[in-house]
């Protein structure tokens, strides 16, 4: 692309950013899509190149995120939904999974865990998370189990790493596949190693609020070439994938177009290139994110620390959080509930939100569905009622800092 041109476009983007600016600091967003000019023009070359579905900018981008993870195989596709949703499809495709089996989730989550699973005609077993850090609680997992458990599907709660070689282990002595859900937790790490390389296959998002985005996007990850090759064939129609001859032949078709075979029922979940030349950018740049993260949430949890009544998360040591958001939970003593916080932050310009779905059998989409909910979910419900979250990307600053404290300290002044 002409320099003049990258000039031009640079200088027109920094002007709208700086617009945007004034009005930016003064509010707390709970996500922000952190990218400057780098990740505008990989976009647009791809349009000036007339590349605008899935091409060669998306396998570049998928060998460079399997590098990064440490793991054989990525396979990028159109959201974070999809890729949970293709990573069941797969098991089920290579006969590992059928219908009426079951999944063990948390029940303190988002829905997108636990939609494919219902979809797919599997059964959901809720488990409760544990109380250091929202993730799967691990001897109620293991209590949950029974003949007809086939997947443990964890989920990195607002990027905080959980004890995942545990299951990791269980799962390989009751012969179970691991399902890591790390759509908020880019670039975590447990005890030096990367979320998400743990398990049979692990699923990314790279939605807007994320810590890198694509705008929409997703990606499965696995060391598997069956899963690989079943995952590729499912996210395109279902094609054969895999076939080095021009043409097929079987007892029906004869020399028949190979492009143009379905194998299995599939999906069209692509990505196109424009999304993976911004994905692309924005990995090199993930743990350069991940650091100004882990800095902002530093400040953002004295804060919280300083009120009474209000607790957090913390990261263990030796272990690194993606920190999609600062979890905020209310102590069951305090005088005001979550709805009287929140509101009075709004008010201030600090966005707010809930803790996911709280405890999903209690969401009204899937109370009445086929599922087993183990135990009484007690902390998951506890979420539910009391716990909220707060931003924490890298484009927030001091000032934003300060206007949360001062949000909280004229709220606490009531009390």
């Amino acid at each position: 692309m002409d320099n003049i041109l990258k000039q031009a476009i640079k200088d027109e983007f920094l002007s709208r950013r700086e617009a945007e600016s004034a009005d930016f600091k003064k509010k707390l967003t709970v996500g922000f899509p952190v990218y400057d000019e780098q990740e505008v023009l990989a976009a647009l070359d791809c349009l000036l190149n007339l590349r605008l579905s899935q091409g060669p900018i998306v396998k570049d981008f998928e060998k460079e995120a399997a590098l990064y993870m440490d793991v054989n195989h990525a396979v990028a596709m159109n959201s974070g939904t999809s890729a949970n949703m293709l990573a069941l499809a797969s098991l089920i495709n290579l006969g590992m999974l059928k219908a009426g089996d079951e999944v063990i989730v948390p029940a303190a989550t988002f829905s997108s865990v636990v939609s494919p699973i219902y979809q797919l005609g599997l059964v959901p077993v809720y488990v409760d998370v544990s109380e250091d850090d929202w993730f799967l609680d691990i001897d109620q997992m293991v209590d949950a189990c029974s003949e007809k458990t086939k997947v443990i599907m964890p989920v990195y709660n607002l990027g905080f790493p959980g004890r995942i070689e545990k299951i990791i282990d269980f799962a390989a002595e009751r012969d179970i596949r691991v399902l890591e859900d790390c759509c908020e937790a880019h670039g975590g790490e447990r005890q030096g190693k990367k979320l998400g390389a743990y398990g049979d296959v692990s699923a990314l998002s790279f939605f807007v609020a994320h810590n890198i985005t694509t705008g929409e996007g997703g990606m499965v990850f696995s060391s598997d070439p069956a899963i690989d090759n079943s995952l590729r064939e499912l996210r395109e129609f279902g094609r054969v994938f895999d076939s080095e001859n021009r043409f097929f032949s079987d007892e029906v078709l004869s020399d028949y177009d190979v492009r143009y075979v379905s194998k299995s029922v599939g999906y069209n979940v692509r990505m196109t290139d424009v999304a993976a030349a911004m994905g692309r950018v924005q990995l090199s740049k993930l743990d350069e994110l991940n650091v100004k993260r882990r800095n902002v949430v530093s400040k953002i949890t004295d804060v919280v620390l300083k009120h009474e009544w209000l607790s957090t998360l913390h990261v263990r040591e030796g272990d690194k959080s993606a920190h999609y958001g600062v979890p905020i939970l209310i102590d069951e003593s305090a005088p005001f509930s979550r709805k009287d916080i929140c509101v009075h932050l709004e008010n201030q310009g600090i966005e707010t939100r809930a803790m996911m779905m709280g405890c999903l059998p209690d969401q009204p989409a899937f109370r009445e569905l086929d599922h087993r909910v183990h135990g009484d979910l007690s902390l998951s419900r506890i979420l539910r009622d009391r716990a909220f979250f707060v931003g924490c990307h890298p484009a927030l600053e001091d000032v934003h800092i300060s206007n949360f404290h001062e949000a909280l300290d004229s709220f606490y002044s009531r009390y």
